[in-house]
């Protein structure tokens, strides 16, 4: 009976790891992206910093990630700036991409 707990075990902690190391992931993505849309907002400095951390924090508003392109896409139109529903969730993906690599690099 050891044998099978300890492979439960085992098998809890890789989980509990992989769901922090998406959750790092996430969030690293969420500010990447934040100060990809400041750039493209006109936003530099200090100020791409804080837009960057409501992009982070727009992502606690509901499950998934249509909560962070909603926030973008209507920073975007209000601010007018062009680019496509398309453009964003590319961006995203890349991003997220790049998020992963760099945490598995325990960057």
């Amino acid at each position: 009976m050891n044998t099978f707990e300890d492979r439960r075990d085992s098998h809890e902690k890789k989980f509990a790891l992989d769901e922090e190391l998406r959750f790092k992931a996430v969030a690293r993505r969420n500010k990447l992206l934040g100060l990809w849309a400041a750039e493209k907002l006109g936003r530099s400095g200090a100020e791409a910093e804080a837009y960057a951390k409501e992009v982070v924090i727009a992502d606690f508003e509901a499950p998934g990630e249509e909560d962070v392109f909603q926030k973008i896409r209507r920073d975007f139109d209000a601010a007018g700036v062009h680019q496509s529903d398309h453009q964003i969730r590319r961006t995203m993906e890349e991003l997220l991409l790049q998020a992963i690599d760099s945490v598995k690099a325990g960057q």
